[in-house]
């Protein structure tokens, strides 16, 4: 520890709550805050139209098939394959490997695969064929009629586990030190989630102010692409300069990054197979609690997100425009409120309390949100109450209400629940913080949203009869056993919260007392 680290004064009133960074770091904070940035903007792009496309296509039960049987899959495969590119490539390599693809694909899908659809796709009839040869395979049917819209779903849902929490966090716990971490990593999610504010507006014109310069809906919806997919690209080419410029210029500075202390061998080490990764996962109670909470947090906000999503449909019937314009705000107002949390409470959480009490808001917040949600849905007598007050329907309060509870949840999922969760891999050794947290974040937050989704299509065979017979929206009808199983995956959640708290606590002493005696 230098002596210029050792004497920094103290942070005090307004600067301590809003901007806890010293003028000298701005060179090393600047550039990673930004490349969060670019792939936030990138995320909330990809993740509105990858839902857009779906819904009015092949429709919102679609997406329960692409989540299992196809997202899931390719997040496997592209776990191999980011364990192969790390045996023959330089870390920074790496990064430059894994995005260049994603942005040549989402770029060629706007300006050479949709407008061909009707050259690449399969024929009305052939489809109408099959679903009526083979009815109990129409989920599947659907993602083979709609092939190119299905590959864009996967590599948009994939872009989202494995640039930010693989790609940028991996990254960010490689060089910044435990002592920056409780100041840096709070402002990190501020400063990226601006990109939703800017993003979700960007949506909002595409999908509805566009229209007035072109004579039909499909002209403008074809410019919005163009737009969507370009900006894509040029932020996707963006963050690869910034992060070029990151190994150049700040990483070469021993006062912003030391190797021997980011705990890099001096001499290159073979490293671990993805065998040997799951392995590091099963030996190490650190990483498999770290994953516990990945895949509870993605059960329980896909449960409620399907839900609400399908709810959302209820509610604008068949809107393309007005259902991607409503997107586009949601996103806007989650950037907005993941700002202000951050700023004025995020961060300061995370400087002034212990690592359980921060890491365990995200699980409570989200317990008592589905609770009140799910409540709109299957317990209409419980809040008729509140319905005549507000005078409204039940589907109309579910929706807001629904898009309010996932904004209040994802904005503290980003500030608390990732910060928390990337604070309690840096006291683990490098192999655990490489190969381990690749399988962990991808294949965990993979298998989170395939459960939510195992769940939900499985509830909707079952009950299908039920629904058919009573004339009820298949996914209402399973909403109560839903939340059955919702209420018991927040509670494990809660005690997987208490029992890394342990271990995080003993690990940060532990290597406290080692720098200790280096000292």
């Amino acid at each position: 520890m230098s002596a210029t680290e050792t004497t920094q004064p103290e942070f005090t009133g307004w600067r301590a709550a809003l901007w806890p960074i010293h003028n000298h770091e701005l060179k090393k904070f600047l550039p990673l805050a930004l490349i969060m940035f670019c792939i936030l903007f990138n995320y909330t792009l990809l993740r509105d139209t990858k839902d857009t496309i779906v819904v009015n296509s092949a429709g919102a039960g679609a997406i329960s098939f692409l989540k299992l049987y196809c997202v899931t899959p390719a997040a496997i495969l592209f776990v191999i394959l980011y364990a192969k590119l790390t045996n023959i490539l330089s870390r920074e390599n790496v990064f430059y490997a894994v995005v260049i693809p994603f942005l040549a694909f989402f770029g060629a899908f706007a300006f050479i695969i949709y407008p061909n659809l009707e050259a690449l796709h399969p024929s009305a009839e052939s489809i109408a064929a099959l679903k009526i040869a083979h009815p109990a395979l129409i989920g599947f049917i659907d993602i083979y009629a709609y092939w190119s819209f299905s590959l864009f779903y996967v590599l948009s849902e994939i872009w989202g586990s494995a640039m930010i929490a693989l790609m940028f966090w991996q990254f960010a716990n490689h060089v910044v030190r435990m002592r920056e971490s409780k100041r840096f990593y709070g402002l990190f999610a501020v400063i990226g989630n601006v990109s939703l504010i800017v993003s979700g507006q960007l949506v909002r014109y595409c999908s509805e102010d566009i229209k007035q310069f072109y004579a039909t809906p499909e002209e403008a919806w074809q410019m919005s692409l163009y737009l969507l997919m370009g900006s894509v690209v040029v932020f996707g080419v963006l963050a690869m300069m910034l992060y070029r410029w990151m190994y150049t210029t700040v990483l070469t500075d021993k006062r912003f990054f030391d190797p021997e202390e980011a705990g890099v061998p001096k001499k290159k080490k073979e490293k671990p197979s993805l065998m040997e990764s799951m392995k590091l996962i099963l030996r190490s109670p650190e990483l498999g609690l770290i994953a516990l909470l990945i895949m509870a947090y993605g059960v329980t906000i896909n449960l409620v997100e399907v839900q609400w999503k399908n709810q959302l449909g209820l509610y604008f019937a068949g809107d393309k425009g007005g259902y991607n314009a409503f997107m586009g705000n949601f996103s806007t107002i989650s950037g907005l409120f993941t700002i202000m949390f951050g700023l004025f409470l995020g961060s300061n959480i995370l400087r002034r309390v212990s690592w359980f009490t921060a890491a365990v808001i995200t699980p409570l917040v989200i317990t008592l949100g589905g609770v009140i949600f799910f409540a709109f849905i299957f317990a209409k007598e419980w809040v008729d109450f509140i319905l005549q007050a507000m005078a409204t329907s039940p589907v109309a309060a579910a929706s807001f209400l629904g898009a309010g509870i996932v904004i209040l949840s994802k904005g503290i999922k980003y500030i608390l629940f990732d910060s928390t969760k990337e604070m309690a891999y840096i006291p683990l050794d490098d192999e655990l913080k490489t190969k381990g947290k690749a399988a962990v974040d991808v294949i965990g937050g993979r298998a989170g949203k395939a459960g939510g989704a195992f769940v939900q299509s499985n509830l909707q065979m079952v009950l299908a009869a039920t629904a058919v017979t009573s004339g009820a929206n298949i996914v209402s009808v399973t909403a109560p056993y839903a939340f059955g199983i919702f209420a018991i995956v927040c509670v494990l959640w809660l005690y997987a919260v208490k029992g890394l708290s342990k271990k995080v606590t003993a690990a940060v002493a532990r290597r406290a007392e080692e720098t200790k005696k280096a000292i």
